[in-house]
């Protein structure tokens, strides 16, 4: 019996969503570089607007590739289990109902909001089925599996392969019961919120950036340089445009937001979580230091 995996198709998808990330990455680069340089004003907003609304989609993208990266559909005699990124479901065979192609349908199935190739993700209602969520990469191989709670849509490399499994594992019957089970991403947020710690570290490092933001948008329009840069002692104090001091609370948000996905993620194992509080811990000090450079810098003679 071929009991196993049967991932969904993923090079397309991986094509496109790195191909968009790159751009916006690219673009985001430039904006911040330009704003960087140009004085208060028109132009200065400009940049300001591109680069914050190319680097604001970013995270949701480089998530959809981590997503389709680890994307599997895995089934055995016992369940069949889903993966896609940190959103996972284990069905027991015997909650499944049916199992049969999108192409049966009688009224067409319609797609999720956005749906990339390699993204076909979110919960549609349709008029026979009620709730439907995808959880699939190519709307060209769409699987149904229905249950008493939903029906989910995937989308396997080897669709009737799966289907045939299924109905060889049925038959054959279960060797374990197991419960099914669901995980979403934001059940892991709000686990890691009830932690005391945890929502410390976090409004700790939201505050410091917000704060670091409001108080460089304050200094920018009414400190016209600052001294920035490498100084050497006895040479000529460098200076450049107090603009440039962006850039500190833009690097600062950046690594705080990295820092917090990269703690959801250890956080989900009990045996990886006090790295999570490293990481989050790691994120603070690192916003408290921006915060540090700025107030050195601002305080420097020039």
């Amino acid at each position: 019996m071929n009991i196993g995996h049967y991932p969904p198709p993923k090079r397309r998808g991986m094509v496109v969503h790195s191909m968009i990330l790159l751009a916006l990455t690219v673009i985001a680069v430039i904006g911040f570089f330009n704003l960087s340089s140009a004085e208060v004003g028109p132009v200065f907003l400009t940049w300001l607007l591109v680069a914050l609304f190319s680097f604001a989609p970013i995270p949701f993208f480089a998530y959809r590739v981590y997503s389709l990266w680890r994307a599997d559909y895995h089934i055995d005699r016992d369940s069949l289990a889903i993966s896609w990124g940190l959103r996972i479901e284990d069905i027991p065979l015997s909650d499944i109902e049916w199992m049969r192609s999108a192409d049966d349908l009688i009224s067409p199935l319609a797609l999720p909001s956005f749906p990339f190739p390699g993204g076909l993700l979110g919960i549609r209602r349709h008029p026979e089925l009620g709730i439907v969520e995808f959880l699939a990469s190519d709307a060209k191989k769409l699987l149904l599996i229905a249950t008493a709670k939903r029906v989910f849509v995937i989308s396997p490399e080897n669709p009737s392969g799966l289907s045939q499994t299924f109905a060889r594992a049925t038959e054959m019957g279960s060797l374990t019961p197991v419960e099914a089970k669901s995980v979403y991403p934001s059940f892991v947020v709000t686990q890691a919120w009830e932690n005391g710690t945890a929502r410390y570290l976090w409004l700790t490092a939201l505050f410091l950036n917000i704060g670091l933001f409001i108080w460089a948008s304050l200094i920018i329009p009414s400190t016209p340089r600052v001294a920035l840069g490498q100084q050497f002692a006895g040479g000529v104090l460098n200076t450049v445009p107090s603009s440039q001091l962006i850039i500190f609370p833009v690097a600062s948000l950046l690594l705080a937001f990295i820092g917090w996905i990269a703690g959801l993620y250890f956080y989900r194992s009990e045996h990886e979580r006090i790295l999570a509080f490293i990481i989050w811990g790691s994120s603070t000090l690192t916003s408290l230091l921006f915060l540090l450079a700025v107030l050195f810098i601002i305080t420097t003679p020039v």
